[in-house]
């Protein structure tokens, strides 16, 4: 079998192993659920974490700095898997990606256990680059258990994505407990320990739980057949030089700007050039603002240029390009969903923990319990949607329809919360029904956007560089969550219904942009079929 035959050979249709799936689809399924309990759970206290006062284990970040912070990091746990992407399909196949990613994820929870603001960004940092690795070519490869014609593919994503799920809704509940709970708290004391360090159980919890997706990866990983052993965009010689020629230009470049970082670091110290840095920056010198505003010439520059490569690009035949037109109004669209979805472990947090009642049915629920309501919904309602686009099959063929009814539905959460926001007014707490309806809201067009959006990136994308276009997907996901993160920058700048009416009609108005664009979008499809 050719190199190129590994990146594109699914699973025998025959195979039912799983649920009616391939075999295959069991092994991804729980490796993605321990990988993203890690995740879900470290989010769930992230800017708890940092909003919280120093005297209580916290950073002591004002909500500004944190909700930098946080779209700064999720953004980029978002964009890097464009590069994880071209790394596998150029030089580690995707199977080796996902097991280095989780190796780099797991380490990056491990330093959040431990105190310190060093310890603190290098674990963000780590998470960061071990999720560019693993997310898209985790994805990528559910893809290749399907031929494109196995009308399973819709509804395997569905079933991956409950799996990605049943992690999301576990973890918040332990991290959460473990960080914020009162009884816990009690326990380290008895310990004999610091009730202050609570912080750091929790984000320990997340590391046991990426431990447990590798150790199932490995041990299970015969399962997946031959899917993503071989790099699918170098095949032969010349591609393979001119991937190593991208990639020593690009550690040149990465190596120099971390030279020119370092530098800087070590000479603030210095007078003049302490002086120099106020002048230019003032005072504080170098804030977490002018990161911010850097990170954002970077980010829509990076993607700006990515999309211009790829569209100058003349190696693709007519039906690939038009292929990419289409992929390319879904990554706007994705945008916008994912700048009003994301606001979850930011804007929704700040609101639970501020405005919203912490007992329910006379039962104490802490603010990062809350993140696990959508992982439980989509639990129970994945099943549902799966069996729709089963039964549904090619009614939208482009995505797009779906992707109206996703945006429209995210924006419907946050109208909904307008009623909430003027029922905590004064002081007030609003009802928890308020955000368990956002939440229901959210789900309902997560599970209509998602799962729908990564098998169409896997279909429409050319087979040489699915793994890339699995990375464009997450960095429509970096450029929502980005987005989003400004919202929650505001929150306690403007008037929460103002704020939350802004949000909502920006989506109503997307989900309208992309229903008239799903004709043309079909019509692109049919044609480069």
């Amino acid at each position: 079998m050719t190199a190129g035959a590994h990146a594109t050979s699914p699973q025998p249709s025959g195979d039912r192993a799983f649920f009616g799936h391939p075999r295959g689809l069991k092994t991804l399924f729980f490796t993605e659920m321990w990988e993203r309990f890690s995740y879900y759970g470290m989010r769930a206290i992230l800017v708890l974490f940092m909003t919280a006062a120093v005297v209580d284990g916290g950073l002591g970040f004002s909500k500004a700095d944190a909700a930098i912070v946080y779209g700064l990091y999720t953004s980029m746990v978002w964009l890097l898997p464009l590069v994880g992407g071209w790394l596998a399909d150029n030089f580690l196949g995707m199977r080796r990606a996902v097991l280095y990613g989780g190796i780099v994820i797991m380490t990056g929870h491990i330093l959040l256990a431990f105190h310190g603001t060093t310890a603190f960004y290098s674990g963000l940092a780590c998470i960061v680059l071990g999720t560019g690795l693993l997310k898209p070519n985790i994805s990528a490869i559910v893809g290749q258990l399907y031929s494109e014609e196995d009308k399973r593919r819709d509804s395997g994503f569905s079933i991956f994505y409950m799996g990605i799920n049943l992690g999301a809704v576990s973890s918040p509940l332990v991290c959460g407990w473990l960080a914020q709970h009162d009884g816990f708290k009690s326990m380290l004391v008895s310990w004999g320990l610091d009730p202050a360090d609570s912080w750091h159980w929790g984000f320990a919890a997340a590391a046991v739980g990426m431990f447990f997706g590798l150790l199932q990866y490995v041990v299970t990983a015969k399962q997946l057949g031959e899917a993503g052993l071989v790099p699918a965009g170098a095949t032969t010689p010349e591609a393979r030089a001119r991937a190593r020629r991208t990639l020593s230009v690009v550690v040149r470049w990465l190596l120099g700007l971390a030279a020119v970082v370092l530098a800087l670091v070590l000479l603030r110290s210095q007078p003049m050039v302490a002086s120099l840095m106020s002048g230019v920056f003032g005072e504080g010198g170098i804030t977490k603002s002018h990161v911010d505003t850097a990170y954002t010439w970077v980010l829509f520059g990076a993607v700006g240029a990515f999309f211009a490569w790829l569209f100058s690009n003349r190696s693709w035949t007519p039906n690939e390009r038009r292929r990419l037109i289409v992929i390319a109004g879904l990554f706007v669209g994705s945008c916008v969903f994912w700048s009003v979805f994301e606001q979850a472990g930011s804007t929704l947090t700040f609101f639970a923990e501020e405005r919203t009642v912490q007992t329910i049915f006379g039962v104490e629920f802490k603010s990062s319990w809350w993140q696990s309501v959508n992982g439980g919904l989509i639990v129970l309602l994945a099943p549902v949607f799966a069996w729709l686009w089963a039964r549904w099959g090619d009614f939208d063929r482009s995505s797009a329809i779906r992707f109206a009814i996703g945006i429209l539905f995210a924006g419907l959460g946050f109208a909904v919360l307008i009623g909430g926001a003027q029922a905590s007014e004064g002081g007030a707490r609003a009802s928890a029904m308020w955000l368990f309806t956002v939440y229901l809201c959210h789900t309902i067009g997560e599970l209509c956007l998602s799962p729908v959006g990564l098998s169409s990136m896997t279909k429409f994308a050319p087979a040489r560089v699915q793994g890339l276009m699995l990375g464009v997907w997450f960095a429509s996901i970096a450029v929502g969550t980005f987005l989003g993160s400004k919202v929650a920058g505001v929150y306690e700048t403007y008037d929460l219904s103002t704020l939350f009416l802004v949000v909502a009609s920006g989506a109503a108005v997307m989900a309208l942009i992309m229903a008239l664009l799903s004709r043309p979008m079909t019509r692109l499809v049919d044609e480069s079929a």
